[in-house]
């Protein structure tokens, strides 16, 4: 089992940048993939972006694609979570997760239920 601890979220204006962090510890981090997801109030969590386990793809939702990066640093065990160009929309807590398939060389990432690993999350509002 993973822990995972997310930090950077916060209160911005549309068009503001946040940086949210992701610190993982236990088992071997960069043999998995991690993901971000979101849930607004009264909506189901939903995919936002993943990068897979060596780091080399990553992949994003539609509605994020051009304004959010993730990337990942396996010396420091953390993933991040680049959100530019924010939109009220955006608003929601945000989750880090690990994914439960070890190296997994495949590019689907979008179902919560292969990610086996969660934390707490970190709230992100955007005011208009």
């Amino acid at each position: 089992q993973v822990q995972l601890v997310e930090s950077g979220g916060g209160l911005v204006q549309a068009g503001d940048s946040l940086r949210l962090s992701c610190a993982a510890s236990g088992r071997t981090f960069s043999r998995y993939a991690m993901g971000w997801f979101r849930q607004a109030p009264g909506k189901e969590r939903e995919f936002v972006s993943a990068i897979n386990w060596s780091g080399g793809r990553t992949y994003y939702a539609d509605s994020v694609k051009g304004r959010f990066t993730i990337s990942r640093d396996k010396d420091k065990n953390t993933v991040y979570l680049q959100m530019n160009s924010l939109k009220p929309e955006d608003t929601a807590v945000y989750y880090c997760a690990a994914d439960r398939r070890p190296a997994y060389s495949g590019n689907y990432y979008a179902d919560p239920a292969l990610f086996g690993s969660w934390g707490q999350g970190t709230q992100v509002t955007v005011s208009s």
